[in-house]
């Protein structure tokens, strides 16, 4: 799980995320040292966990807590304090734990554990993975729409969706999204980033189902989630009326299976 520490004493924020580093459960720790830097980060990112001290000048972690809480729902709050006092108004945010300072990687180890095992229960009740791709591409679970880090991310899984269960490499990959650039050492490792930055989103949504890797080569499980185009192509009356011309209109590749959409729907069409 990827987790953040937020505590304006530098020192014990890098101790904490160090102690964090050394759990099996963490794949991820990012610091802060200001409220506002942690809160500005959650508009953009997602983490599981939340490590926060409350008594900081900036923005006391209670509040930090209720604002990450309205940014990221489902990240569970561990407050790290040197006082007790806070201890109503922290579980009064359902805050998952309240360490007293200092913490002892022991200590820190179970309410980790503890915030995983909770996030296991969770995802283990299967959630409903919505693609679509009639007009622009997106992702949704449960009706929620999926955030990527970065647009590649997004257009890698997209390509995926369009093969329709198919495998390719990442040569292919390469070839078809920077079709002006050629395969080099450089190209690769940004590939890798962008494949590797798609996974961590998949798992962050617990949608890591519809997505496979195996040996280099990459593809998507048609049968973890709905499709408007699989439908389309499967002679759903409601997909086939539900399309509009448009098929993800973000990708000049999309343009063969959009004519292919096309010649299916078209009233005209022969057949030999």
């Amino acid at each position: 799980m990827r987790v953040i520490c937020v505590d304006d004493e530098r020192i014990l924020m890098e101790d904490t995320a160090a102690m964090c580093r050394e759990l099996p459960e963490v794949s991820d720790v990012i610091g802060f040292t200001r409220a506002q830097d942690a809160l500005d980060w959650f508009k953009k990112n997602h983490a599981e966990l939340a490590l926060l001290d409350i008594d900081m000048p900036d923005m006391n972690g209670i509040e930090l807590a209720l604002r990450i809480k309205e940014l990221s729902p489902d990240t569970a709050i561990v407050f790290l304090t040197g006082y007790s006092r806070y201890a109503i108004d922290a579980f009064a945010v359902r805050a998952a734990g309240y360490l007293l300072k200092p913490v002892s990687k022991e200590v820190l180890a179970k309410d980790i554990a503890y915030v995983s095992s909770l996030r296991d229960r969770s995802l283990g009740s299967k959630k409903q993975v919505t693609v679509k791709t009639f007009g622009t591409f997106d992702v949704f679970v449960d009706d929620q729409p999926v955030r990527f880090r970065m647009a590649k991310c997004k257009e890698i899984l997209a390509y995926l969706v369009d093969r329709q269960g198919g495998t390719v490499t990442r040569p292919q990959i390469a070839s078809i999204l920077w079709e002006d650039r050629p395969y080099d050492r450089k190209l690769q490792k940004q590939l890798d980033v962008y494949v590797r930055s798609m996974r961590e989103t998949l798992k962050e949504y617990g949608i890591t189902r519809i997505f496979e890797m195996s040996r280099g080569r990459l593809r998507v499980n048609p049968e973890e989630f709905e499709c408007d185009v699989y439908r389309f192509f499967a002679g759903d009356p409601e997909a086939v009326n539900a399309y509009r011309g448009e098929y993800m209109s973000d990708y000049s590749w999309a343009s063969i299976t959009e004519g292919a959409l096309f010649w299916r729907k078209s009233p005209n069409r022969t057949t030999e």
